[in-house]
Parts: C-alpha cells; structure tokens; sequence
C-alpha cells in the first residue's frame, strides 16, 4: 500500500528521528540501549544542556566527542531511498531531528535539520565557521585561533529551534500530499508537533513501537525502516 501511494503522489515529505540512523550503527537515545540507559557522572540530558555547556565546557565535549559523533557512519538504505526518491522528483523534502547528515552524504538536497548538524560548527567569539574536523582534531576544548570557543552548530537543551529551519520545514509539510513520519517516537517537543501542520491526503507512520500519532494515521507500519525502504527500493527497479 505504501509503494502505491508513493507510485501516486508527487509531493511527499519524510519527517524522520533517531530510527533513520540506527541502522548506521547511531544509537537512539530512548531506546533501551539508547544513550539515556548509559550511566554517567551526569544524566545525558543534564551534559547537553546549554548551561552545562557554558559551565563545563571540557566535560561537554568529552561527552560529545565520545557520544554524539559519529564520524565513519555511512548512510543506509533509508537514507539511500529517499535521496532516490527525491531524484524521482517525488519526495520534495527530508525533515530530521538528527545532526549526522546523513541524508546529505546519501544525496538528497533539501533537508531541514531541526536540531542542527555536527558538521557545522562555529566560534562564538568571531563567528568564524569550522568544519567536523576542528572538534575531532581538539585536545579539550577546541578553540578558535581568535581565543574563541568553537560551539557545534547543534541545538542543546535550553536552546531554540532555528526560526528559518522551522518555517522551511513547517511550509514543506503544509503543502505535502503524502508524509511519511519514521523512526521517531513522536514524543520530543517542538519537533513532533510539527507533523500538526500536515493537511495533505494521507499520514503514514514507520516505527517499531507504538507513537502518540498512530490513531491519526492512515497507515501504521511497525518495522524497520529499512526493511521497508529495502522493499520500496526494490520494487522501484
């Protein structure tokens, strides 16, 4: 039923969470093998927080280094899928909570980063912007060659959602025909509530487990995301 109605609409957009990139070996961070069932000096939540980081700095990165990067990850079939997909001139807009870019390194062009990407990263000194490198490469806390402290352009608890991103992403699913919400628990604000602004035709929902928005959709498809966009894959050859 899926491959059908991707067959039959030309303005699709895929809001995806950590479940597109699990399958390229990043943990989610709810599941139960998800960073939040770690065990740290300091909860996870409490070291990604914007006021951490300005008060720890040193710990901040050591825990983002070590937690939040993932720099040999590949992209996988979903990702792979809707890059595809978006070749086709089917699917007009990827929306991700996640700050791997992936979608990006499988070839899809117009992806909304809700909460920024590790890939970008800048000097709140100057503004000067660094690639992934600058943070890898630190000893510490990487510095900016002004004195400055080189942030990730990703955002922390306490931080808002960049204004711009929003609207892009909100207006993309507004005018969508078909969403395709995967691999997300749908229970992280602001974020999930953007599939609110969806008045198009049909809601699909991929997930393992159950979410707040099952009961809306019109199609609820408990696996993987990619065995099914293996399938669609596939059946597109």
């Amino acid at each position: 039923m899926l491959k059908e109605l991707i067959d039959t609409y030309q303005n699709i957009v895929f809001f995806g969470g950590a479940g597109v990139s699990t399958e390229s070996g990043i943990p989610d961070f709810r599941s139960v093998d998800g960073l939040y069932n770690e065990i740290y000096d300091y909860p996870p939540e409490t070291i990604i927080s914007h006021s951490f980081f300005v008060k720890n700095p040193k710990e901040f990165f050591r825990f983002y280094k070590n937690k939040m990067i993932y720099p040999n990850a590949v992209p996988n079939v979903t990702h792979k899928a809707l890059a595809h997909l978006e070749q086709q001139g089917k699917v007009k807009a990827v929306v991700t909570q996640n700050i791997d870019g992936l979608h990006q390194m499988a070839g899809s062009k117009c992806v909304y980063e809700l909460h920024g990407s590790v890939h970008r990263n800048y000097c709140m000194n100057c503004g000067k912007f660094f690639g992934l490198d600058a943070v890898l490469e630190a000893d510490g806390v990487p510095k900016c060659s002004c004195g400055g402290t080189i942030k990730p352009d990703v955002v922390l608890y306490e931080e808002g959602l960049d204004g711009k991103t929003v609207s892009g992403a909100i207006a993309a699913i507004q005018n969508a025909d078909l969403l395709v919400v995967g691999g997300t628990s749908l229970t992280v604000y602001p974020a999930a509530g953007m599939n609110d602004y969806f008045r198009g035709d049909k809601l699909i929902l991929i997930n393992k487990t159950v979410t707040p928005f099952d009961s809306r959709a019109d199609i609820v498809i408990n696996e993987s995301l990619g065995s099914v966009f293996k399938e669609i894959l596939e059946g597109d050859k």
